[in-house]
């Protein structure tokens, strides 16, 4: 088998050329899980400045508490990632985070993960001179009240360094499961569905 393409331009390309590409897509995307540990990794090394916790600290801690309170796999590891984008998208991290996300977890998480950031405004807007009130643009949205517990009391909460924190070897496993899910896979994403944050309401 050949070990690249014919072509130039994808126009050209052959159907020998896109099987090709596809065994490798397959194999790369199979790696997935490993490239988000790898960048959780990396957030506990280069992080933002001026916090008492490193990013990967924050995501770890938000992941405990989300596990604390007795929800899902999908909330869990969305806690955990909901800063995965802070690397490489900073002034949009949250819509960053939740594509990585949307494809293997449930509508309602990868919504309120890309949208925590305007909700997290409610905490320190008005220190800036912004309308800390600005998510109630989505007050008749049915996430709403999962968005704004999920911010409340996993997100906001969670930069105290004194926290007891689970490490990033015991959520890996979770990291795992989810990342193996078929991609887009209607029982996975269940449009619609809204289970709710604990404490939501």
């Amino acid at each position: 088998m050949s070990k690249s393409v014919s072509f130039t331009e994808m126009k050209h390309g052959t159907r020998e050329d896109y099987e090709l590409l596809e065994t490798f897509e397959a194999k790369y995307q199979a790696g997935t899980a490993d490239r988000i540990l790898d960048e959780l990794r990396r957030q506990g090394e280069a992080s933002i400045e001026g916090y008492k916790i490193t990013r990967l600290e924050h995501g770890l801690q938000s992941a405990t508490r989300a596990e604390a309170d007795g929800v899902d796999i999908d909330w869990i590891v969305g806690a955990l990632l909901h800063d995965i984008g802070d690397g490489l998208a900073p002034q949009n991290h949250d819509r960053f985070s939740a594509e990585v996300i949307r494809p293997f977890v449930r509508w309602e998480v990868a919504w309120v993960v890309e949208h925590h950031g305007i909700f997290q405004m409610i905490y320190y807007a008005h220190h800036y001179g912004w309308d800390e009130n600005a998510r109630d643009r989505f007050k008749d949205h049915p996430c709403f009240d999962a968005c704004a517990a999920f911010c409340e009391r996993w997100d906001q909460a969670s930069f105290d360094p004194d926290y007891e924190t689970k490490p990033l070897a015991y959520f890996e496993p979770m990291v795992r499961e989810v990342f193996a899910r078929k991609a887009y896979a209607a029982e996975v994403m269940q449009e619609g569905v809204v289970t709710g944050v604990p404490g939501a309401g």
